[in-house]
């Protein structure tokens, strides 16, 4: 994988790139805790099958760093889907990408999700692993995925905050041993992962992202348009494909239940049995042979 970086308006963004140099254009973006590593064991194919893809760390991951603007004031260490989602597209914008196919995990999953309400003719057809589409304002969600929701609603407290910033490592660890069926990782895979969390806005931006989620951050006002046009949205699109592990005690599998009636141009969920919250690290071959009879289906 050759590695770049773009300058954006608010990022000296990190990415790699791999495959054919002109292949057809196929962004895949990681989730939270992870990396691009993520996406390793799915490549080879990817690439084999035509594929030029580009991989980014997002905003607070790895060597991605927010660039100080004029007069030297801190930037706010927005983790918003809808900021995340920006970044995505200026990286999309400054390869020259018209059009694109996307694959998303978890945190890559609701940025799929944003793109797709928002921008909604750069996709051509859409992977999403582990997360649903959610449309309206957030609701708490049943008990039993409340409870799996744990961590969501110890960052959102003052307490949960303070040990976050003390051992981020640790906390992001926990949810790797906890997140799927036992020994469903090797400790170098969840290494290789770390190494990624020790950006100096990691913590800030997971902060963010959770607390804003859940009300208990102010949203920040760069992207008020694009918050508002995304809360409006009810259906999408883009075909896409929704993955999800039967064994996924992050995110319940029964929370994706029904959710193709959101999708208006096609919509599949495959469930694998076995499997927990990183079903691209877990099966990569069940999950690699899906993505692309997805992606080179013919539109309608």
């Amino acid at each position: 994988m050759r590695v770049h970086e773009v300058k954006t308006s608010t990022l000296k963004l990190v990415y790699e790139e791999g495959g054919p140099k002109n292949g057809r254009p196929l962004m895949l973006v990681h989730g939270w805790p992870d990396s691009p590593r993520t996406f390793d064991k799915l490549l080879p194919a990817l690439h084999g099958a035509g594929y030029r893809t580009v991989v980014p760390y997002l905003r607070g991951y790895g060597a991605t760093e927010f660039r100080s603007p004029l007069l030297g004031r801190k930037p706010r260490r927005t983790g918003q889907a809808v900021a995340l989602a920006q970044d995505v597209l200026d990286l999309a914008d400054a390869l020259k990408w018209k059009t694109f196919d996307f694959v998303g995990h978890d945190w890559g999953a609701r940025v799929g999700y944003t793109l797709a309400a928002l921008h909604p003719k750069r996709l051509n057809r859409m992977v999403t692993l582990s997360v649903a589409f959610q449309p309206g304002s957030l609701k708490a969600p049943k008990l039993s995925q409340s409870e799996a929701y744990w961590y969501q609603w110890f960052l959102c407290t003052k307490p949960g905050e303070a040990a976050f910033r003390v051992d981020p490592l640790a906390f992001c660890k926990r949810q790797w041993h906890t997140w799927g069926p036992e020994g469903w990782f090797s400790e170098q895979e969840l290494a290789a992962a770390a190494q990624c969390w020790t950006n100096k806005d990691f913590v800030d931006v997971v902060l963010h992202y959770y607390r804003v989620r859940w009300g208990h951050a102010e949203a920040d006002p760069q992207y008020a348009v694009q918050q508002a046009r995304y809360d409006a949205t009810v259906t999408l699109d883009v075909p896409t494909l929704l993955v999800h592990g039967m064994e996924d005690y992050c995110v319940l599998p029964e929370t994706t239940d029904g959710a193709g009636r959101h999708f208006t141009n096609g919509y599949r969920r495959l469930l694998l049995e076995g499997v927990g919250h990183f079903p691209q690290r877990e099966q990569p071959g069940p999950v690699t042979d899906a993505i692309l009879q997805h992606l080179l289906e013919p539109n309608a």
